[in-house]
């Protein structure tokens, strides 16, 4: 859809992305063995843990957390704005026989409807940066119980000098910092640094190569969403190509 002036509407263009991204099984950098991962840097959880997943996506991290985590036994809340996801995670749920510890809510990370002190871990891989790291740290600490940890990864420089290249394009997506400007911000908003995971290059590739392959085959011409979400995809797939190696995610498990 466009504006009366020809223009992409910004609700065009995300209904045209989320389209491209529909059935790849992440949606984010990671794997099954960081997330496990990071989910032994938490320490000991309760028998039966209240995990809130945010951002979740098709709930990939949710569905290892129902069954693995606090003695296989978690009670997920995953909360994501689309839909589509949403169901997406509910039909996996039910193939796996988790759904009834899988609770799929269509709900905003910024302005969460869930009391004070829900939740004994709350998860975020690939998510925060919607809202900002400093955001998520501040916005979502009441909802840890005495005890909670927060489980976050996000996308930082792994150089002291990024070229201008790599800088031209995250300064316009979401500005990034240093682990150790990240552990600053964690440490400044309250939070005790458990333990960090600085996720291989092959967690990229679970993303990325699901990702290149559909935009390979896409069908044109397209509608004009379509088209510059693909160009927008292209550009992305081609700044990591050219500049990987001064950038990566970093997950971050920290003590409320």
């Amino acid at each position: 859809m466009t504006d009366d002036t020809g223009t992409i509407t910004s609700g065009a263009f995300r209904e045209a992305f989320l389209t491209l991204h529909r059935d790849l099984p992440r949606q984010a950098p990671g794997s099954d063995a960081s997330t496990r991962r990071l989910l032994s840097l938490c320490g000991p959880l309760p028998e039966r843990p209240r995990v809130l997943d945010l951002g979740c996506g098709p709930g990939r991290s949710a569905l290892l957390l129902a069954a693995e985590a606090g003695g296989h036994d978690a009670r997920v809340t995953a909360v994501d704005l689309h839909v589509g996801f949403l169901e997406e995670l509910r039909t996996a749920a039910a193939a796996r026989a988790l759904a009834h510890r899988v609770r799929a809510v269509r709900a905003d990370m910024g302005a969460l409807p869930f009391r004070d002190g829900s939740f004994d871990l709350l998860w975020a891989e690939g998510s925060a940066y919607v809202i900002g790291f400093d955001t998520a740290l501040a916005r979502w600490k009441r909802l840890l119980a005495p005890g909670g940890t927060l489980v976050l990864t996000e996308c930082q420089w792994t150089v002291g000098r990024p070229s201008a290249g790599a800088r031209a394009f995250w300064d316009a997506q979401c500005p990034l910092r240093s682990t150790a400007g990240n552990l600053a911000a964690a440490r400044a908003a309250g939070y005790r640094v458990l333990g960090i995971h600085h996720l291989p290059d092959s967690d990229w590739s679970e993303y990325y190569g699901p990702l290149a392959e559909r935009v390979r085959a896409h069908p044109a011409p397209g509608t004009a969403a379509m088209e510059a979400a693909l160009a927008a995809t292209r550009e992305e797939l081609d700044v990591r190509a050219r500049y990987g190696h001064e950038y990566g995610y970093t997950g971050y498990v920290l003590r409320g």
